[in-house]
């Protein structure tokens, strides 16, 4: 049975690669790198980079050296699932967009987890070395001081952030809608590009809750892990229990859970 110790030290291994991985998309950032369209339906704006590639080369070589029976399902190699009672949910660098093109807000993020259940998990932003980590029953942590989600109870006094699919013009599940809704009932709307960045941030209380469509595993995890550990809330758009392969998301503080949903739900 995985102990508290097992996911201290699973969090430990983690905290420790992602730093390395942090700074393999650092020495690209400050360099030079090449960027490549992925051949995904219906867009023409999904792209990997090198950053990307020799980010989960580096993350995939641990991985595989420390725990040769675990699964791992990664963004830009998915991987077949073998049985395994463990999953390492990886994606090398969220933000590819932002990353391409100078924009400061990009992450790693890497949670693994037993049974279908999250253990461990963090995000971290090199630009900022803000190491955000978690461990399920442990509490969540920014750079070793633990965080909560905020205190905030009204919509109109909320920063929220949000993002849109990669078919956003093709799709017309596409989030605009739903982004109209709430914007004229909140203080402030964020759209950062790097969903994994996003729910660290409801985490820490930088924002007060986050939405999107359309997410995959590796944009979600860890970020799901921090805030439940920090207090918050998760369910898909509908408020119904979710888990890392629904591909819609609603985090907050709890506190403005029911209201966002309501507003998401209106818009439909």
């Amino acid at each position: 049975m995985q102990t508290e110790e097992n996911r201290g030290a699973l969090l430990a291994f983690i905290t420790e690669l992602i730093t390395n991985a942090g700074r393999v998309l650092m020495s690209f950032h400050e360099g030079t790198f090449r960027v490549h369209l992925k051949n995904t339906a219906g867009s023409n704006t999904d792209i990997v980079t090198d950053a990307d590639r020799a980010s989960e080369d580096l993350i995939l070589e641990s991985i595989r050296k420390t725990f040769p029976s675990h699964d791992i399902l990664t963004e830009e190699r998915l991987t077949d699932r073998t049985g395994s009672r463990w999953l390492w949910i990886i994606d090398p660098l969220d933000g590819t967009v932002n990353f391409a093109h100078g924009y400061p807000m990009f992450s790693v993020s890497i949670a693994v987890m037993k049974d279908d259940e999250l253990q461990a998990g963090a995000v971290f932003d090199p630009l900022r070395k803000d190491l955000f980590a978690a461990s399920r029953g442990g509490g969540a942590f920014l750079n070793g001081a633990p965080i909560r989600v905020s205190g905030a109870s009204q919509l109109e006094r909320c920063i929220l952030g949000t993002g849109f699919p990669y078919d956003k013009a093709t799709s017309k599940v596409n989030n605009l809608a739903e982004f109209r809704e709430v914007l004229m009932k909140v203080q402030g709307m964020r759209r950062a590009g790097s969903a994994a960045l996003d729910l660290a941030y409801v985490a820490s209380g930088r924002l007060d809750g986050f939405w999107e469509l359309k997410l995959k595993p590796w944009d979600m995890a860890a970020g799901m892990l921090l805030v439940r550990e920090a207090g918050g809330m998760i369910t898909d758009r509908r408020g119904n229990p979710t888990d890392i392969f629904t591909q819609s998301i609603v985090a907050t503080n709890g506190a403005i859970h029911d209201k966002l949903v309501s507003a998401l739900t209106a818009a439909e």
